[in-house]
This record gives structure tokens, C-alpha cells and sequence, in this order.
């Protein structure tokens, strides 16, 4: 006999799921077409999701795009949360942590069955005039976290390795940001994942000749 806890969690199964499926047909059309291009109806028809069943979740398209940037920034942190932590199992220098870093995400981009889709974080940007100011401080606050993230790590390096010339932190944590969103770009046009590859690649070699690792 189904106890209504467990009626309960089942319904709420469904819910996380239709959620999630409106958020990851929504975040594929606006890769392909743009935020202002993409409507309600076209997310509906791709994920075969009543109109009410879209607004059971989210009030409209601004509030659908805080949650896409939420989400998207979310994965990524995931990501590279993982992918340190494996570095840093691996060696305790803070310069080959990264360098570690860098090899794993190269990795993980070419071993991508498909063409990388896009960034989405970008994507907004370029159409920043059509977000309210909610979403255009999570996408600043998203890319301040990865500025973080990069800085922090290349802080502990300078302690260890004095750069061979001038080294700004906070510039060269950018490098990697625009590095990875150049390469998607690029990746996209060529498409291939190689570009991605070869950019994430270019940014540790880089990092080598700044730091002296050769």
C-alpha cells in the first residue's frame, strides 16, 4: 500500500524532473538561437510541456533565465570542484595542481562525444540588454567565483615560484576564463572540440613559461 510520503516524493520526482527538462530544452534553443529568439512556445513544443506545466515552475522567460545561469554555474563549479581535487591528489606542489587542473578539463573537453554547445553565461551577455539586473549580477558574481577560484591557486604559486617576468593575478585568472570562452567560440565554428583543447593547452604552456616549469 503507497503511503502518502511516499505518494509525496514521487510527486516531487516528477516535479525535479519536468524541471529539469524545461530548463535543459530551454538552455539547448537559446545556445542555437539567442535568449530574445527563442519563446515560451518553442520550450514547450521541444519539451513537450503544457503551458501550465511551465508556469507551475517558473513565472516567465526572466525568471526562467536566473534559473539557467544558476544552473549552468552550478555545473561548472561542480566541475572544477572535481577536477581539483583530483590535482590535488596527485601532487602537493600548488603550480603542477594546476597544471594538473588544466590537463584533466583539456581531457574532459576532447573526450566530449559532441561539439561543445556553447556557453550560456556568455550567450546572455552578448544580450544583456534583455535581462533584468538579477541575472546580470549572477552572471558578473559567476565570473568573479571562477576569478577566484584561479587566483587563489596561482597566489599559492608565487609564494613557491617567482614569475620569470611580471605576473598580475587577477589578470592572469581572466586569461583562463577568456581563454575557455574563445575556445568554446572557436570551437563552434570549426566544429570540433580541438580548438577548445588546444586553447585550455596553450593557457598551461603559458603558465609554465610564466612560472619557470620547462
Amino acid at each position: 500500500m503507497t503511503t502518502r510520503t511516499e505518494e509525496s516524493r514521487s510527486t516531487g520526482t516528477r516535479s525535479a524532473a519536468t524541471r529539469e527538462r524545461i530548463l535543459a530544452t530551454a538552455e539547448a534553443l537559446i545556445l542555437q538561437r539567442g535568449f530574445t529568439a527563442t519563446s515560451i512556445d518553442d520550450i514547450l513544443e521541444q519539451a513537450a510541456i503544457t503551458k501550465g506545466g511551465f508556469f507551475y515552475h517558473f513565472n516567465g522567460k526572466k525568471e526562467l533565465a536566473r534559473a539557467l545561469v544558476e544552473r549552468y554555474l552550478e555545473q561548472d563549479n561542480r566541475i572544477f570542484t572535481a577536477l581539483f581535487q583530483q590535482a590535488d591528489a596527485l601532487s602537493e606542489d600548488p603550480l603542477h595542481q594546476l597544471l594538473i587542473f588544466l590537463k584533466l578539463f583539456a581531457d574532459m573537453m576532447a573526450d566530449m562525444a559532441v561539439t561543445h554547445p556553447g556557453c550560456l553565461v556568455a550567450s546572455f551577455t552578448y544580450e544583456s540588454q534583455q535581462l533584468d539586473d538579477e541575472v546580470r549580477a549572477l552572471i558578473r558574481q559567476g565570473i568573479l567565483v571562477w576569478r577566484k577560484l584561479i587566483s587563489l591557486r596561482l597566489e599559492k604559486i608565487l609564494v613557491k615560484y617567482p614569475p620569470r617576468q611580471p605576473a598580475d593575478v587577477p589578470t592572469l585568472a581572466d586569461m583562463f576564463t577568456s581563454t575557455v570562452e574563445g575556445g568554446i567560440l572557436l570551437s563552434r565554428i570549426y566544429n570540433s572540440n580541438q580548438p577548445l583543447v588546444n586553447q585550455i593547452l596553450q593557457y598551461r604552456m603559458h603558465l609554465r613559461l610564466v612560472f619557470g616549469d620547462l
